[in-house]
């Protein structure tokens, strides 16, 4: 059975298309543990009314703001483009040669070698680059990194992997907050209603604050792995040189310690694992050993 071929303007609706699912089904699972709260609290109609206001405020800051929120939150800074010159000058080139524009640039003092792109669209995108990966690659070797997550902007990628990085942090901080709220006042407060239906919401408010987190990340692992393996391609075509991003892959595969603000929100947005040589349950990068063999095996017409 033959696979169906798609064109790139396929992926881009595509990815178009799951971003706002993403956010659909975020939106619902936001509601189930948001209920929870308002119930917990003697919320009332009130309250359903302000979470739903909540919900919509939050879809639409994911939505217009998400990039400078995922900048913002790895304490990237803008490029200077005289000292960075030739970072300046590496993605002027690839971006020439991807036929986009050239997007802003952002460095990160750390020393670990990795790097994302954000935005929502080619026109409102950012390249960030930690000043461990400059240190570490050559010229060639940086075009191939620049290559790939120009590739991620240019199949509309960065809309989908920084929303997803945005609402997942909230998940993450509303499943603390809910195990706060649990441990801290469930004892003490008295309530009328009946015991036993009381104690199943209270479990039901337990399950979905952990299964919450789980889904997103499934959602987030299948997206991101999948779309790595489709930005080094890409790259590596942008340039017509699959070498320098394997060579590149080779030199931050070999450095193991892990990044200074590594989260699990925005772990997937790196082109390699933040959290070093480390296997984690539900891993958004595929094995860097794979990436560079399928590029090596690239032919370039």
């Amino acid at each position: 059975m033959r696979m169906e071929r798609k064109t790139l303007y396929d992926l881009q609706s595509e990815n178009v298309r799951k971003t706002y699912l993403f956010m659909m089904i975020f939106s619902l699972i936001l509601f189930a543990i948001g209920y929870f709260f308002v119930w917990y609290f003697n919320g009332g109609s009130v309250g359903i009314v302000i979470l739903v206001a909540f919900i919509f405020l939050y879809n639409w800051i994911a939505y217009e703001n998400s990039d400078k929120i995922a900048l913002a939150s790895v304490n990237a800074r803008p490029a200077d483009p005289n000292e960075y010159y030739v970072l300046h000058n590496v993605v002027e080139e690839v971006a020439l040669a991807a036929g986009i524009a050239k997007p802003k640039v952002y460095v990160m003092e750390e020393p670990q070698p990795n790097a994302f792109a954000t935005g929502k669209d080619q026109n409102h995108a950012a390249i960030c680059v930690t000043t461990g990966l400059l240190s570490m690659v050559n010229r060639e070797e940086l075009q191939g990194v620049i290559a790939h997550e120009m590739a991620h902007i240019r199949n509309r990628d960065i809309l989908l992997m920084t929303v997803i990085g945005v609402v997942v942090g909230l998940v993450l901080i509303l499943r603390d907050v809910l195990f706060r709220s649990m441990w801290w006042g469930i004892g003490g407060r008295k309530r009328d209603r009946d015991n036993s239906g009381s104690a199943i919401i209270l479990i039901v408010g337990l399950v979905l604050s952990i299964l919450a987190p789980i889904i997103v990340a499934l959602i987030r692992a299948a997206i991101s792995r999948q779309r790595e393996f489709l930005a080094d391609a890409t790259g590596a075509y942008i340039i017509r040189d699959p070498e320098a991003l394997a060579s590149a892959l080779e030199k931050i595969g070999s450095y193991g310690r892990p990044m200074k603000v590594a989260s699990d929100a925005t772990a997937h947005m790196f082109i390699s694992n933040p959290f070093g040589n480390v296997e984690k349950l539900l891993a958004t990068h595929p094995p860097i050993e794979e990436r560079i063999r399928r590029l090596r095996a690239l032919v370039i017409q």
